[in-house]
């Protein structure tokens, strides 16, 4: 392989190095987006959901206040020691319930009857069942187990038709009554009031009734009593018979606990909460006052009101709309917006913007809560005005562009006015003052103009607030000057937390802001220094180059600082090898001479690449490696690859265009765009031999077309009619570079000066002798020469226009 090809090899290795990863970096689109969103909107939602203030609630009762709590809202609260008593009162006036069972008598008194039946089929040798199973059929009608006297006295007793139907007809009063367990409890229940019931629950038992009720043992005494009546049966034959019938007397009246406490639990539910009123601006708590219970209650309702965004369906439903904004707006501008173009970096940077802002405005709500209690005479309204709503698309505009700016400030102006009790006027306060203060900062070229921003947001809120104020149909008031001075403040805040916030900024994401700029634009950085030192030429370049691309930058709306500061840095890669570019040769012999039309090329290309690395080295920042590293596009070394056409063997295979290109890429910002052509114009306006404001025209736009129709502009945002304007600017500047001065006349004495000069040299002195005439008289000479000048001093400066 010869050289010429390593060279070419060489050459294309470096383009791959140089130009292949930052055109990945343009073109790449942010993996993390949609992670990034969904983190930032669930950070909103918990932000924005807890409404909780500073009210303490570590009072208890007899503790001293100290400082005065005055409530910021129409409240009401819920008095839950008054609400509970009165659903005790309630549940305790709720009725016991009882259960009627008015068949159960009826039942007994059957089975009473069916088993003195069956002892009477007996004695009369009518039951043909055998004494166990008459045993066993007793015990069934009974209830309860016999033993063998207790049924041998059953036997023997004389039992007949009568005396059975007797002892039904007997007892059959008292089973019919109500009979309850404990008539002692039942009359205590009565007096403080119970329901009795069927046992169905259908129907209500009449309290005439329950008048006749009866407990257990009074039931039992006068069924012996009515035994004792049963003529025939002895006292034995009485206690087993007492004892059958006893069985069957149970308690049909019984009391239903379920259905009582069902019923006090409904009784308590209808009794509706006891609220009370705390009205805005109530004095809840005075300082030095002794804190007392309802006052501890007053003081829970408030910290507690507004929490009811707290349930999780509203931080569902808030998670959702968060992100449906920010995605949608996020897609709409990556879709429609060619300047909307966010990486990794970009996206993490609004992230943490946008957070930051609502994290500060939840602080300055809580803020506001106890200045209210300071200065009880200010509404706590009027302190939210005073919150820099504006610095978070203040910062977006700086760091970034006026259309990112414009997504923020909507987005967040939205959220906001949901923080706020879903507010619209406070959705319009926050918009209309950040839409202000982005554009107040466009062009950032001077700390003062942050601050003249922030007077501009002060007054924009000023006049908001008093259409606000109007809207509401509320009259003229003292609150509204507050209102006013704390909105005005708001917008100033705004611009003094930006200032002081930049810096970090620029720190953390290593962004090149138009601050940063003005720093850059210092020519006594280390970097200019050496390039002036080591390149003096190209030094000198720079700065022309500098100020024709700000100028055209004006013209078309760019950015002018940016523009003029990158052409300051555009070629600090030729430090590396000054003596090979022609402005810094000190009119020494080209060494290109001796290279190769290759190597040349190669040496020349590499300016770009070295002006890269030093733009890291030094942390110019982003912004201003891309414009380096796009300054010459992919543009032709015309010069050195004509002499490679010319010197190429017809043999060899013909040169490679490609190979005397730089390696781009080509300018993909307007500003970049300007640095080439800026470049361009100023290094051929040196090779103009009588640079006339028609040829500088002429060359001027001869440039143009050339660059345009190769297609280094193709990737950028010019348009023809730009092109126009950036030719007019460019004549303008060079015209006045290249402008003709009068020849003005030399002083008098320099012109004596210059003449005797010449009337002592030799060739004049042999002119003077063959000239010379015996006859002619010269003048005097003058006595004061000093005079003499002085008589013609003001003739010269007559001449010259000065008087």
């Amino acid at each position: 392989m010869n050289r010429e090809e390593k060279d070419r090899s060489l050459l294309r290795r470096t383009a791959i190095l140089n130009g292949g990863v930052q055109g990945l970096r343009h073109q790449r689109q942010p993996r993390l987006g949609g992670w990034l969103l969904l983190l930032v909107a669930t950070l909103l939602t918990l932000v924005i959901v807890p409404k909780g203030g500073l009210i303490p609630d570590y009072f208890t009762p007899g503790d001293i206040a100290t400082g005065d709590i005055k409530s910021p809202r129409d409240l009401l609260g819920e008095d839950l020691p008054l609400t509970q008593a009165k659903r005790d009162e309630a549940a305790n006036a709720s009725p016991l319930i009882y259960d009627l069972d008015a068949i159960s008598g009826s039942h007994a008194i059957n089975r009473i009857r069916q088993g003195l039946g069956l002892l009477l089929l007996r004695q009369h040798d009518e039951q043909p069942l055998q004494l166990e199973d008459l045993l066993l059929q007793l015990e069934t009608d009974f209830g309860i187990p016999l033993t063998d006297e207790e049924l041998r006295l059953l036997l023997d007793m004389a039992l007949n038709q009568n005396i059975a139907v007797l002892t039904g007809d007997l007892l059959t009063p008292i089973f019919t009554r109500p009979i309850v367990a404990n008539s002692q409890a039942f009359n205590a229940d009565r007096e403080r009031g119970l329901l009795a019931l069927s046992r169905s629950g259908a129907e209500e038992i009449s309290p005439k009734l329950l008048e006749s009720t009866i407990g257990l043992q009074d039931a039992l005494l006068k069924v012996k009593a009515q035994l004792a009546l049963i003529p025939g049966i002895t006292a034995t034959q009485q206690q087993t018979l007492l004892k059958l019938v006893q069985q069957q007397l149970r308690p049909s009246l019984v009391f239903n606990q379920e259905e009582t406490e069902q019923r006090r639990l409904d009784a308590r539910e209808h009794i509706a909460p006891v609220l009370f009123q705390i009205k805005k601006g109530e004095m809840v708590v005075r300082e030095g006052e002794r804190v007392t219970a309802d006052q501890i209650l007053k003081l829970q309702a408030l910290r507690t009101s507004g929490r009811d965004n707290r349930s999780l369906q509203t931080a569902a439903g808030l998670l959702i709309c968060s992100l449906l904004l920010i995605y949608v707006g996020f897609y709409f501008a990556q879709q429609n917006i060619k300047k909307f173009r966010p990486d990794s970096r970009d996206l993490l940077f609004l992230a943490v913007v946008f957070l930051s802002l609502f994290v500060l405005i939840k602080i300055s709500i809580f803020i506001a809560a106890g200045m209210e209690n300071s200065f009880a005479y200010i509404d706590s309204s009027a302190y939210i005005y005073a919150i820099p709503f504006a610095l978070g698309a203040m910062l977006v505009r700086i760091v970034l562009n006026s259309e990112t700016a414009f997504l923020f400030a909507v987005c967040s102006s939205v959220l906001i006015g949901m923080l706020f009790g879903n507010s619209l006027l406070m959705a319009l306060y926050v918009l209309i003052g950040s839409l202000v203060g982005a554009h107040g900062v466009r062009h950032c070229q001077k700390r003062t103009t942050l601050y003249l921003a922030g007077v501009w947001i002060g007054l924009a809120n000023m006049v908001l607030l008093i259409g606000i104020h109007l809207l509401t149909g509320r009259n003229f008031e003292l609150q509204l000057l507050w209102n006013l001075g704390f909105g005005f403040f708001g917008g100033l805040a705004s611009a003094v937390v930006v200032n002081g916030t930049i810096p970090l900024v620029e720190l953390i994401f290593k962004y090149t802001t138009d601050i940063k700029l003005l720093e850059l634009a210092n020519m006594n950085t280390p970097i200019l220094r050496q390039l002036m030192i080591e390149a003096p030429g190209t030094y000198h370049h720079s700065i022309l180059v500098g100020n024709l691309a700000e100028a055209a930058a004006e013209a078309i709306n760019a950015n002018p600082l940016l523009t003029r500061v990158a052409a300051y840095y555009h070629d600090i890669g030729k430090i590396k090898k000054p003596l090979y570019f022609i402005e810094n040769s000190g009119g020494q012999r080209n060494r290109h001479d001796k290279l190769s039309p290759s190597m040349s090329a190669l040496i020349l290309t590499s300016h770009v690449k070295d002006g890269v690395e030093l733009a890291r080295e030094h942390k110019l920042g982003a912004e201003l490696i891309d414009i380096i590293q796009q300054h010459q596009g992919t543009t032709l070394i015309k010069f050195f690859y004509d002499r490679a056409k010319s010197q190429a063997d017809p043999g060899m295979p013909q040169v490679d265009e490609r190979d005397y290109r730089y390696h781009g890429p080509k300018p993909q910002t307007r500003e970049a765009a300007l640095i080439l052509l800026a470049d361009a114009i100023e290094a051929a306006s040196r090779t103009l031999t009588d640079p006339t404001p028609a040829r500088i025209q002429g060359m001027v736009k001869k440039l143009i077309n050339n660059i345009f129709i190769d297609g280094q502009l193709d990737e950028c945002d010019l348009t023809l009619k730009d092109l126009n304007l950036i030719a007019k600017s460019f004549n303008r500047i060079m015209a006045g570079s290249f402008h003709h001065r009068v020849d003005y006349p030399e002083p008098v004495h320099i012109v004596r000066e210059k003449v005797d000069t010449a009337e002592k040299s030799p060739i004049k002195e042999k002119a003077k002798a063959k000239s010379a005439n015996p006859d002619r008289k010269l003048p005097a000479p003058t006595q004061d020469p000093e005079a003499a000048i002085a008589e013609d001093s003001p003739k010269d400066l007559k001449r010259l226009g000065i008087s």
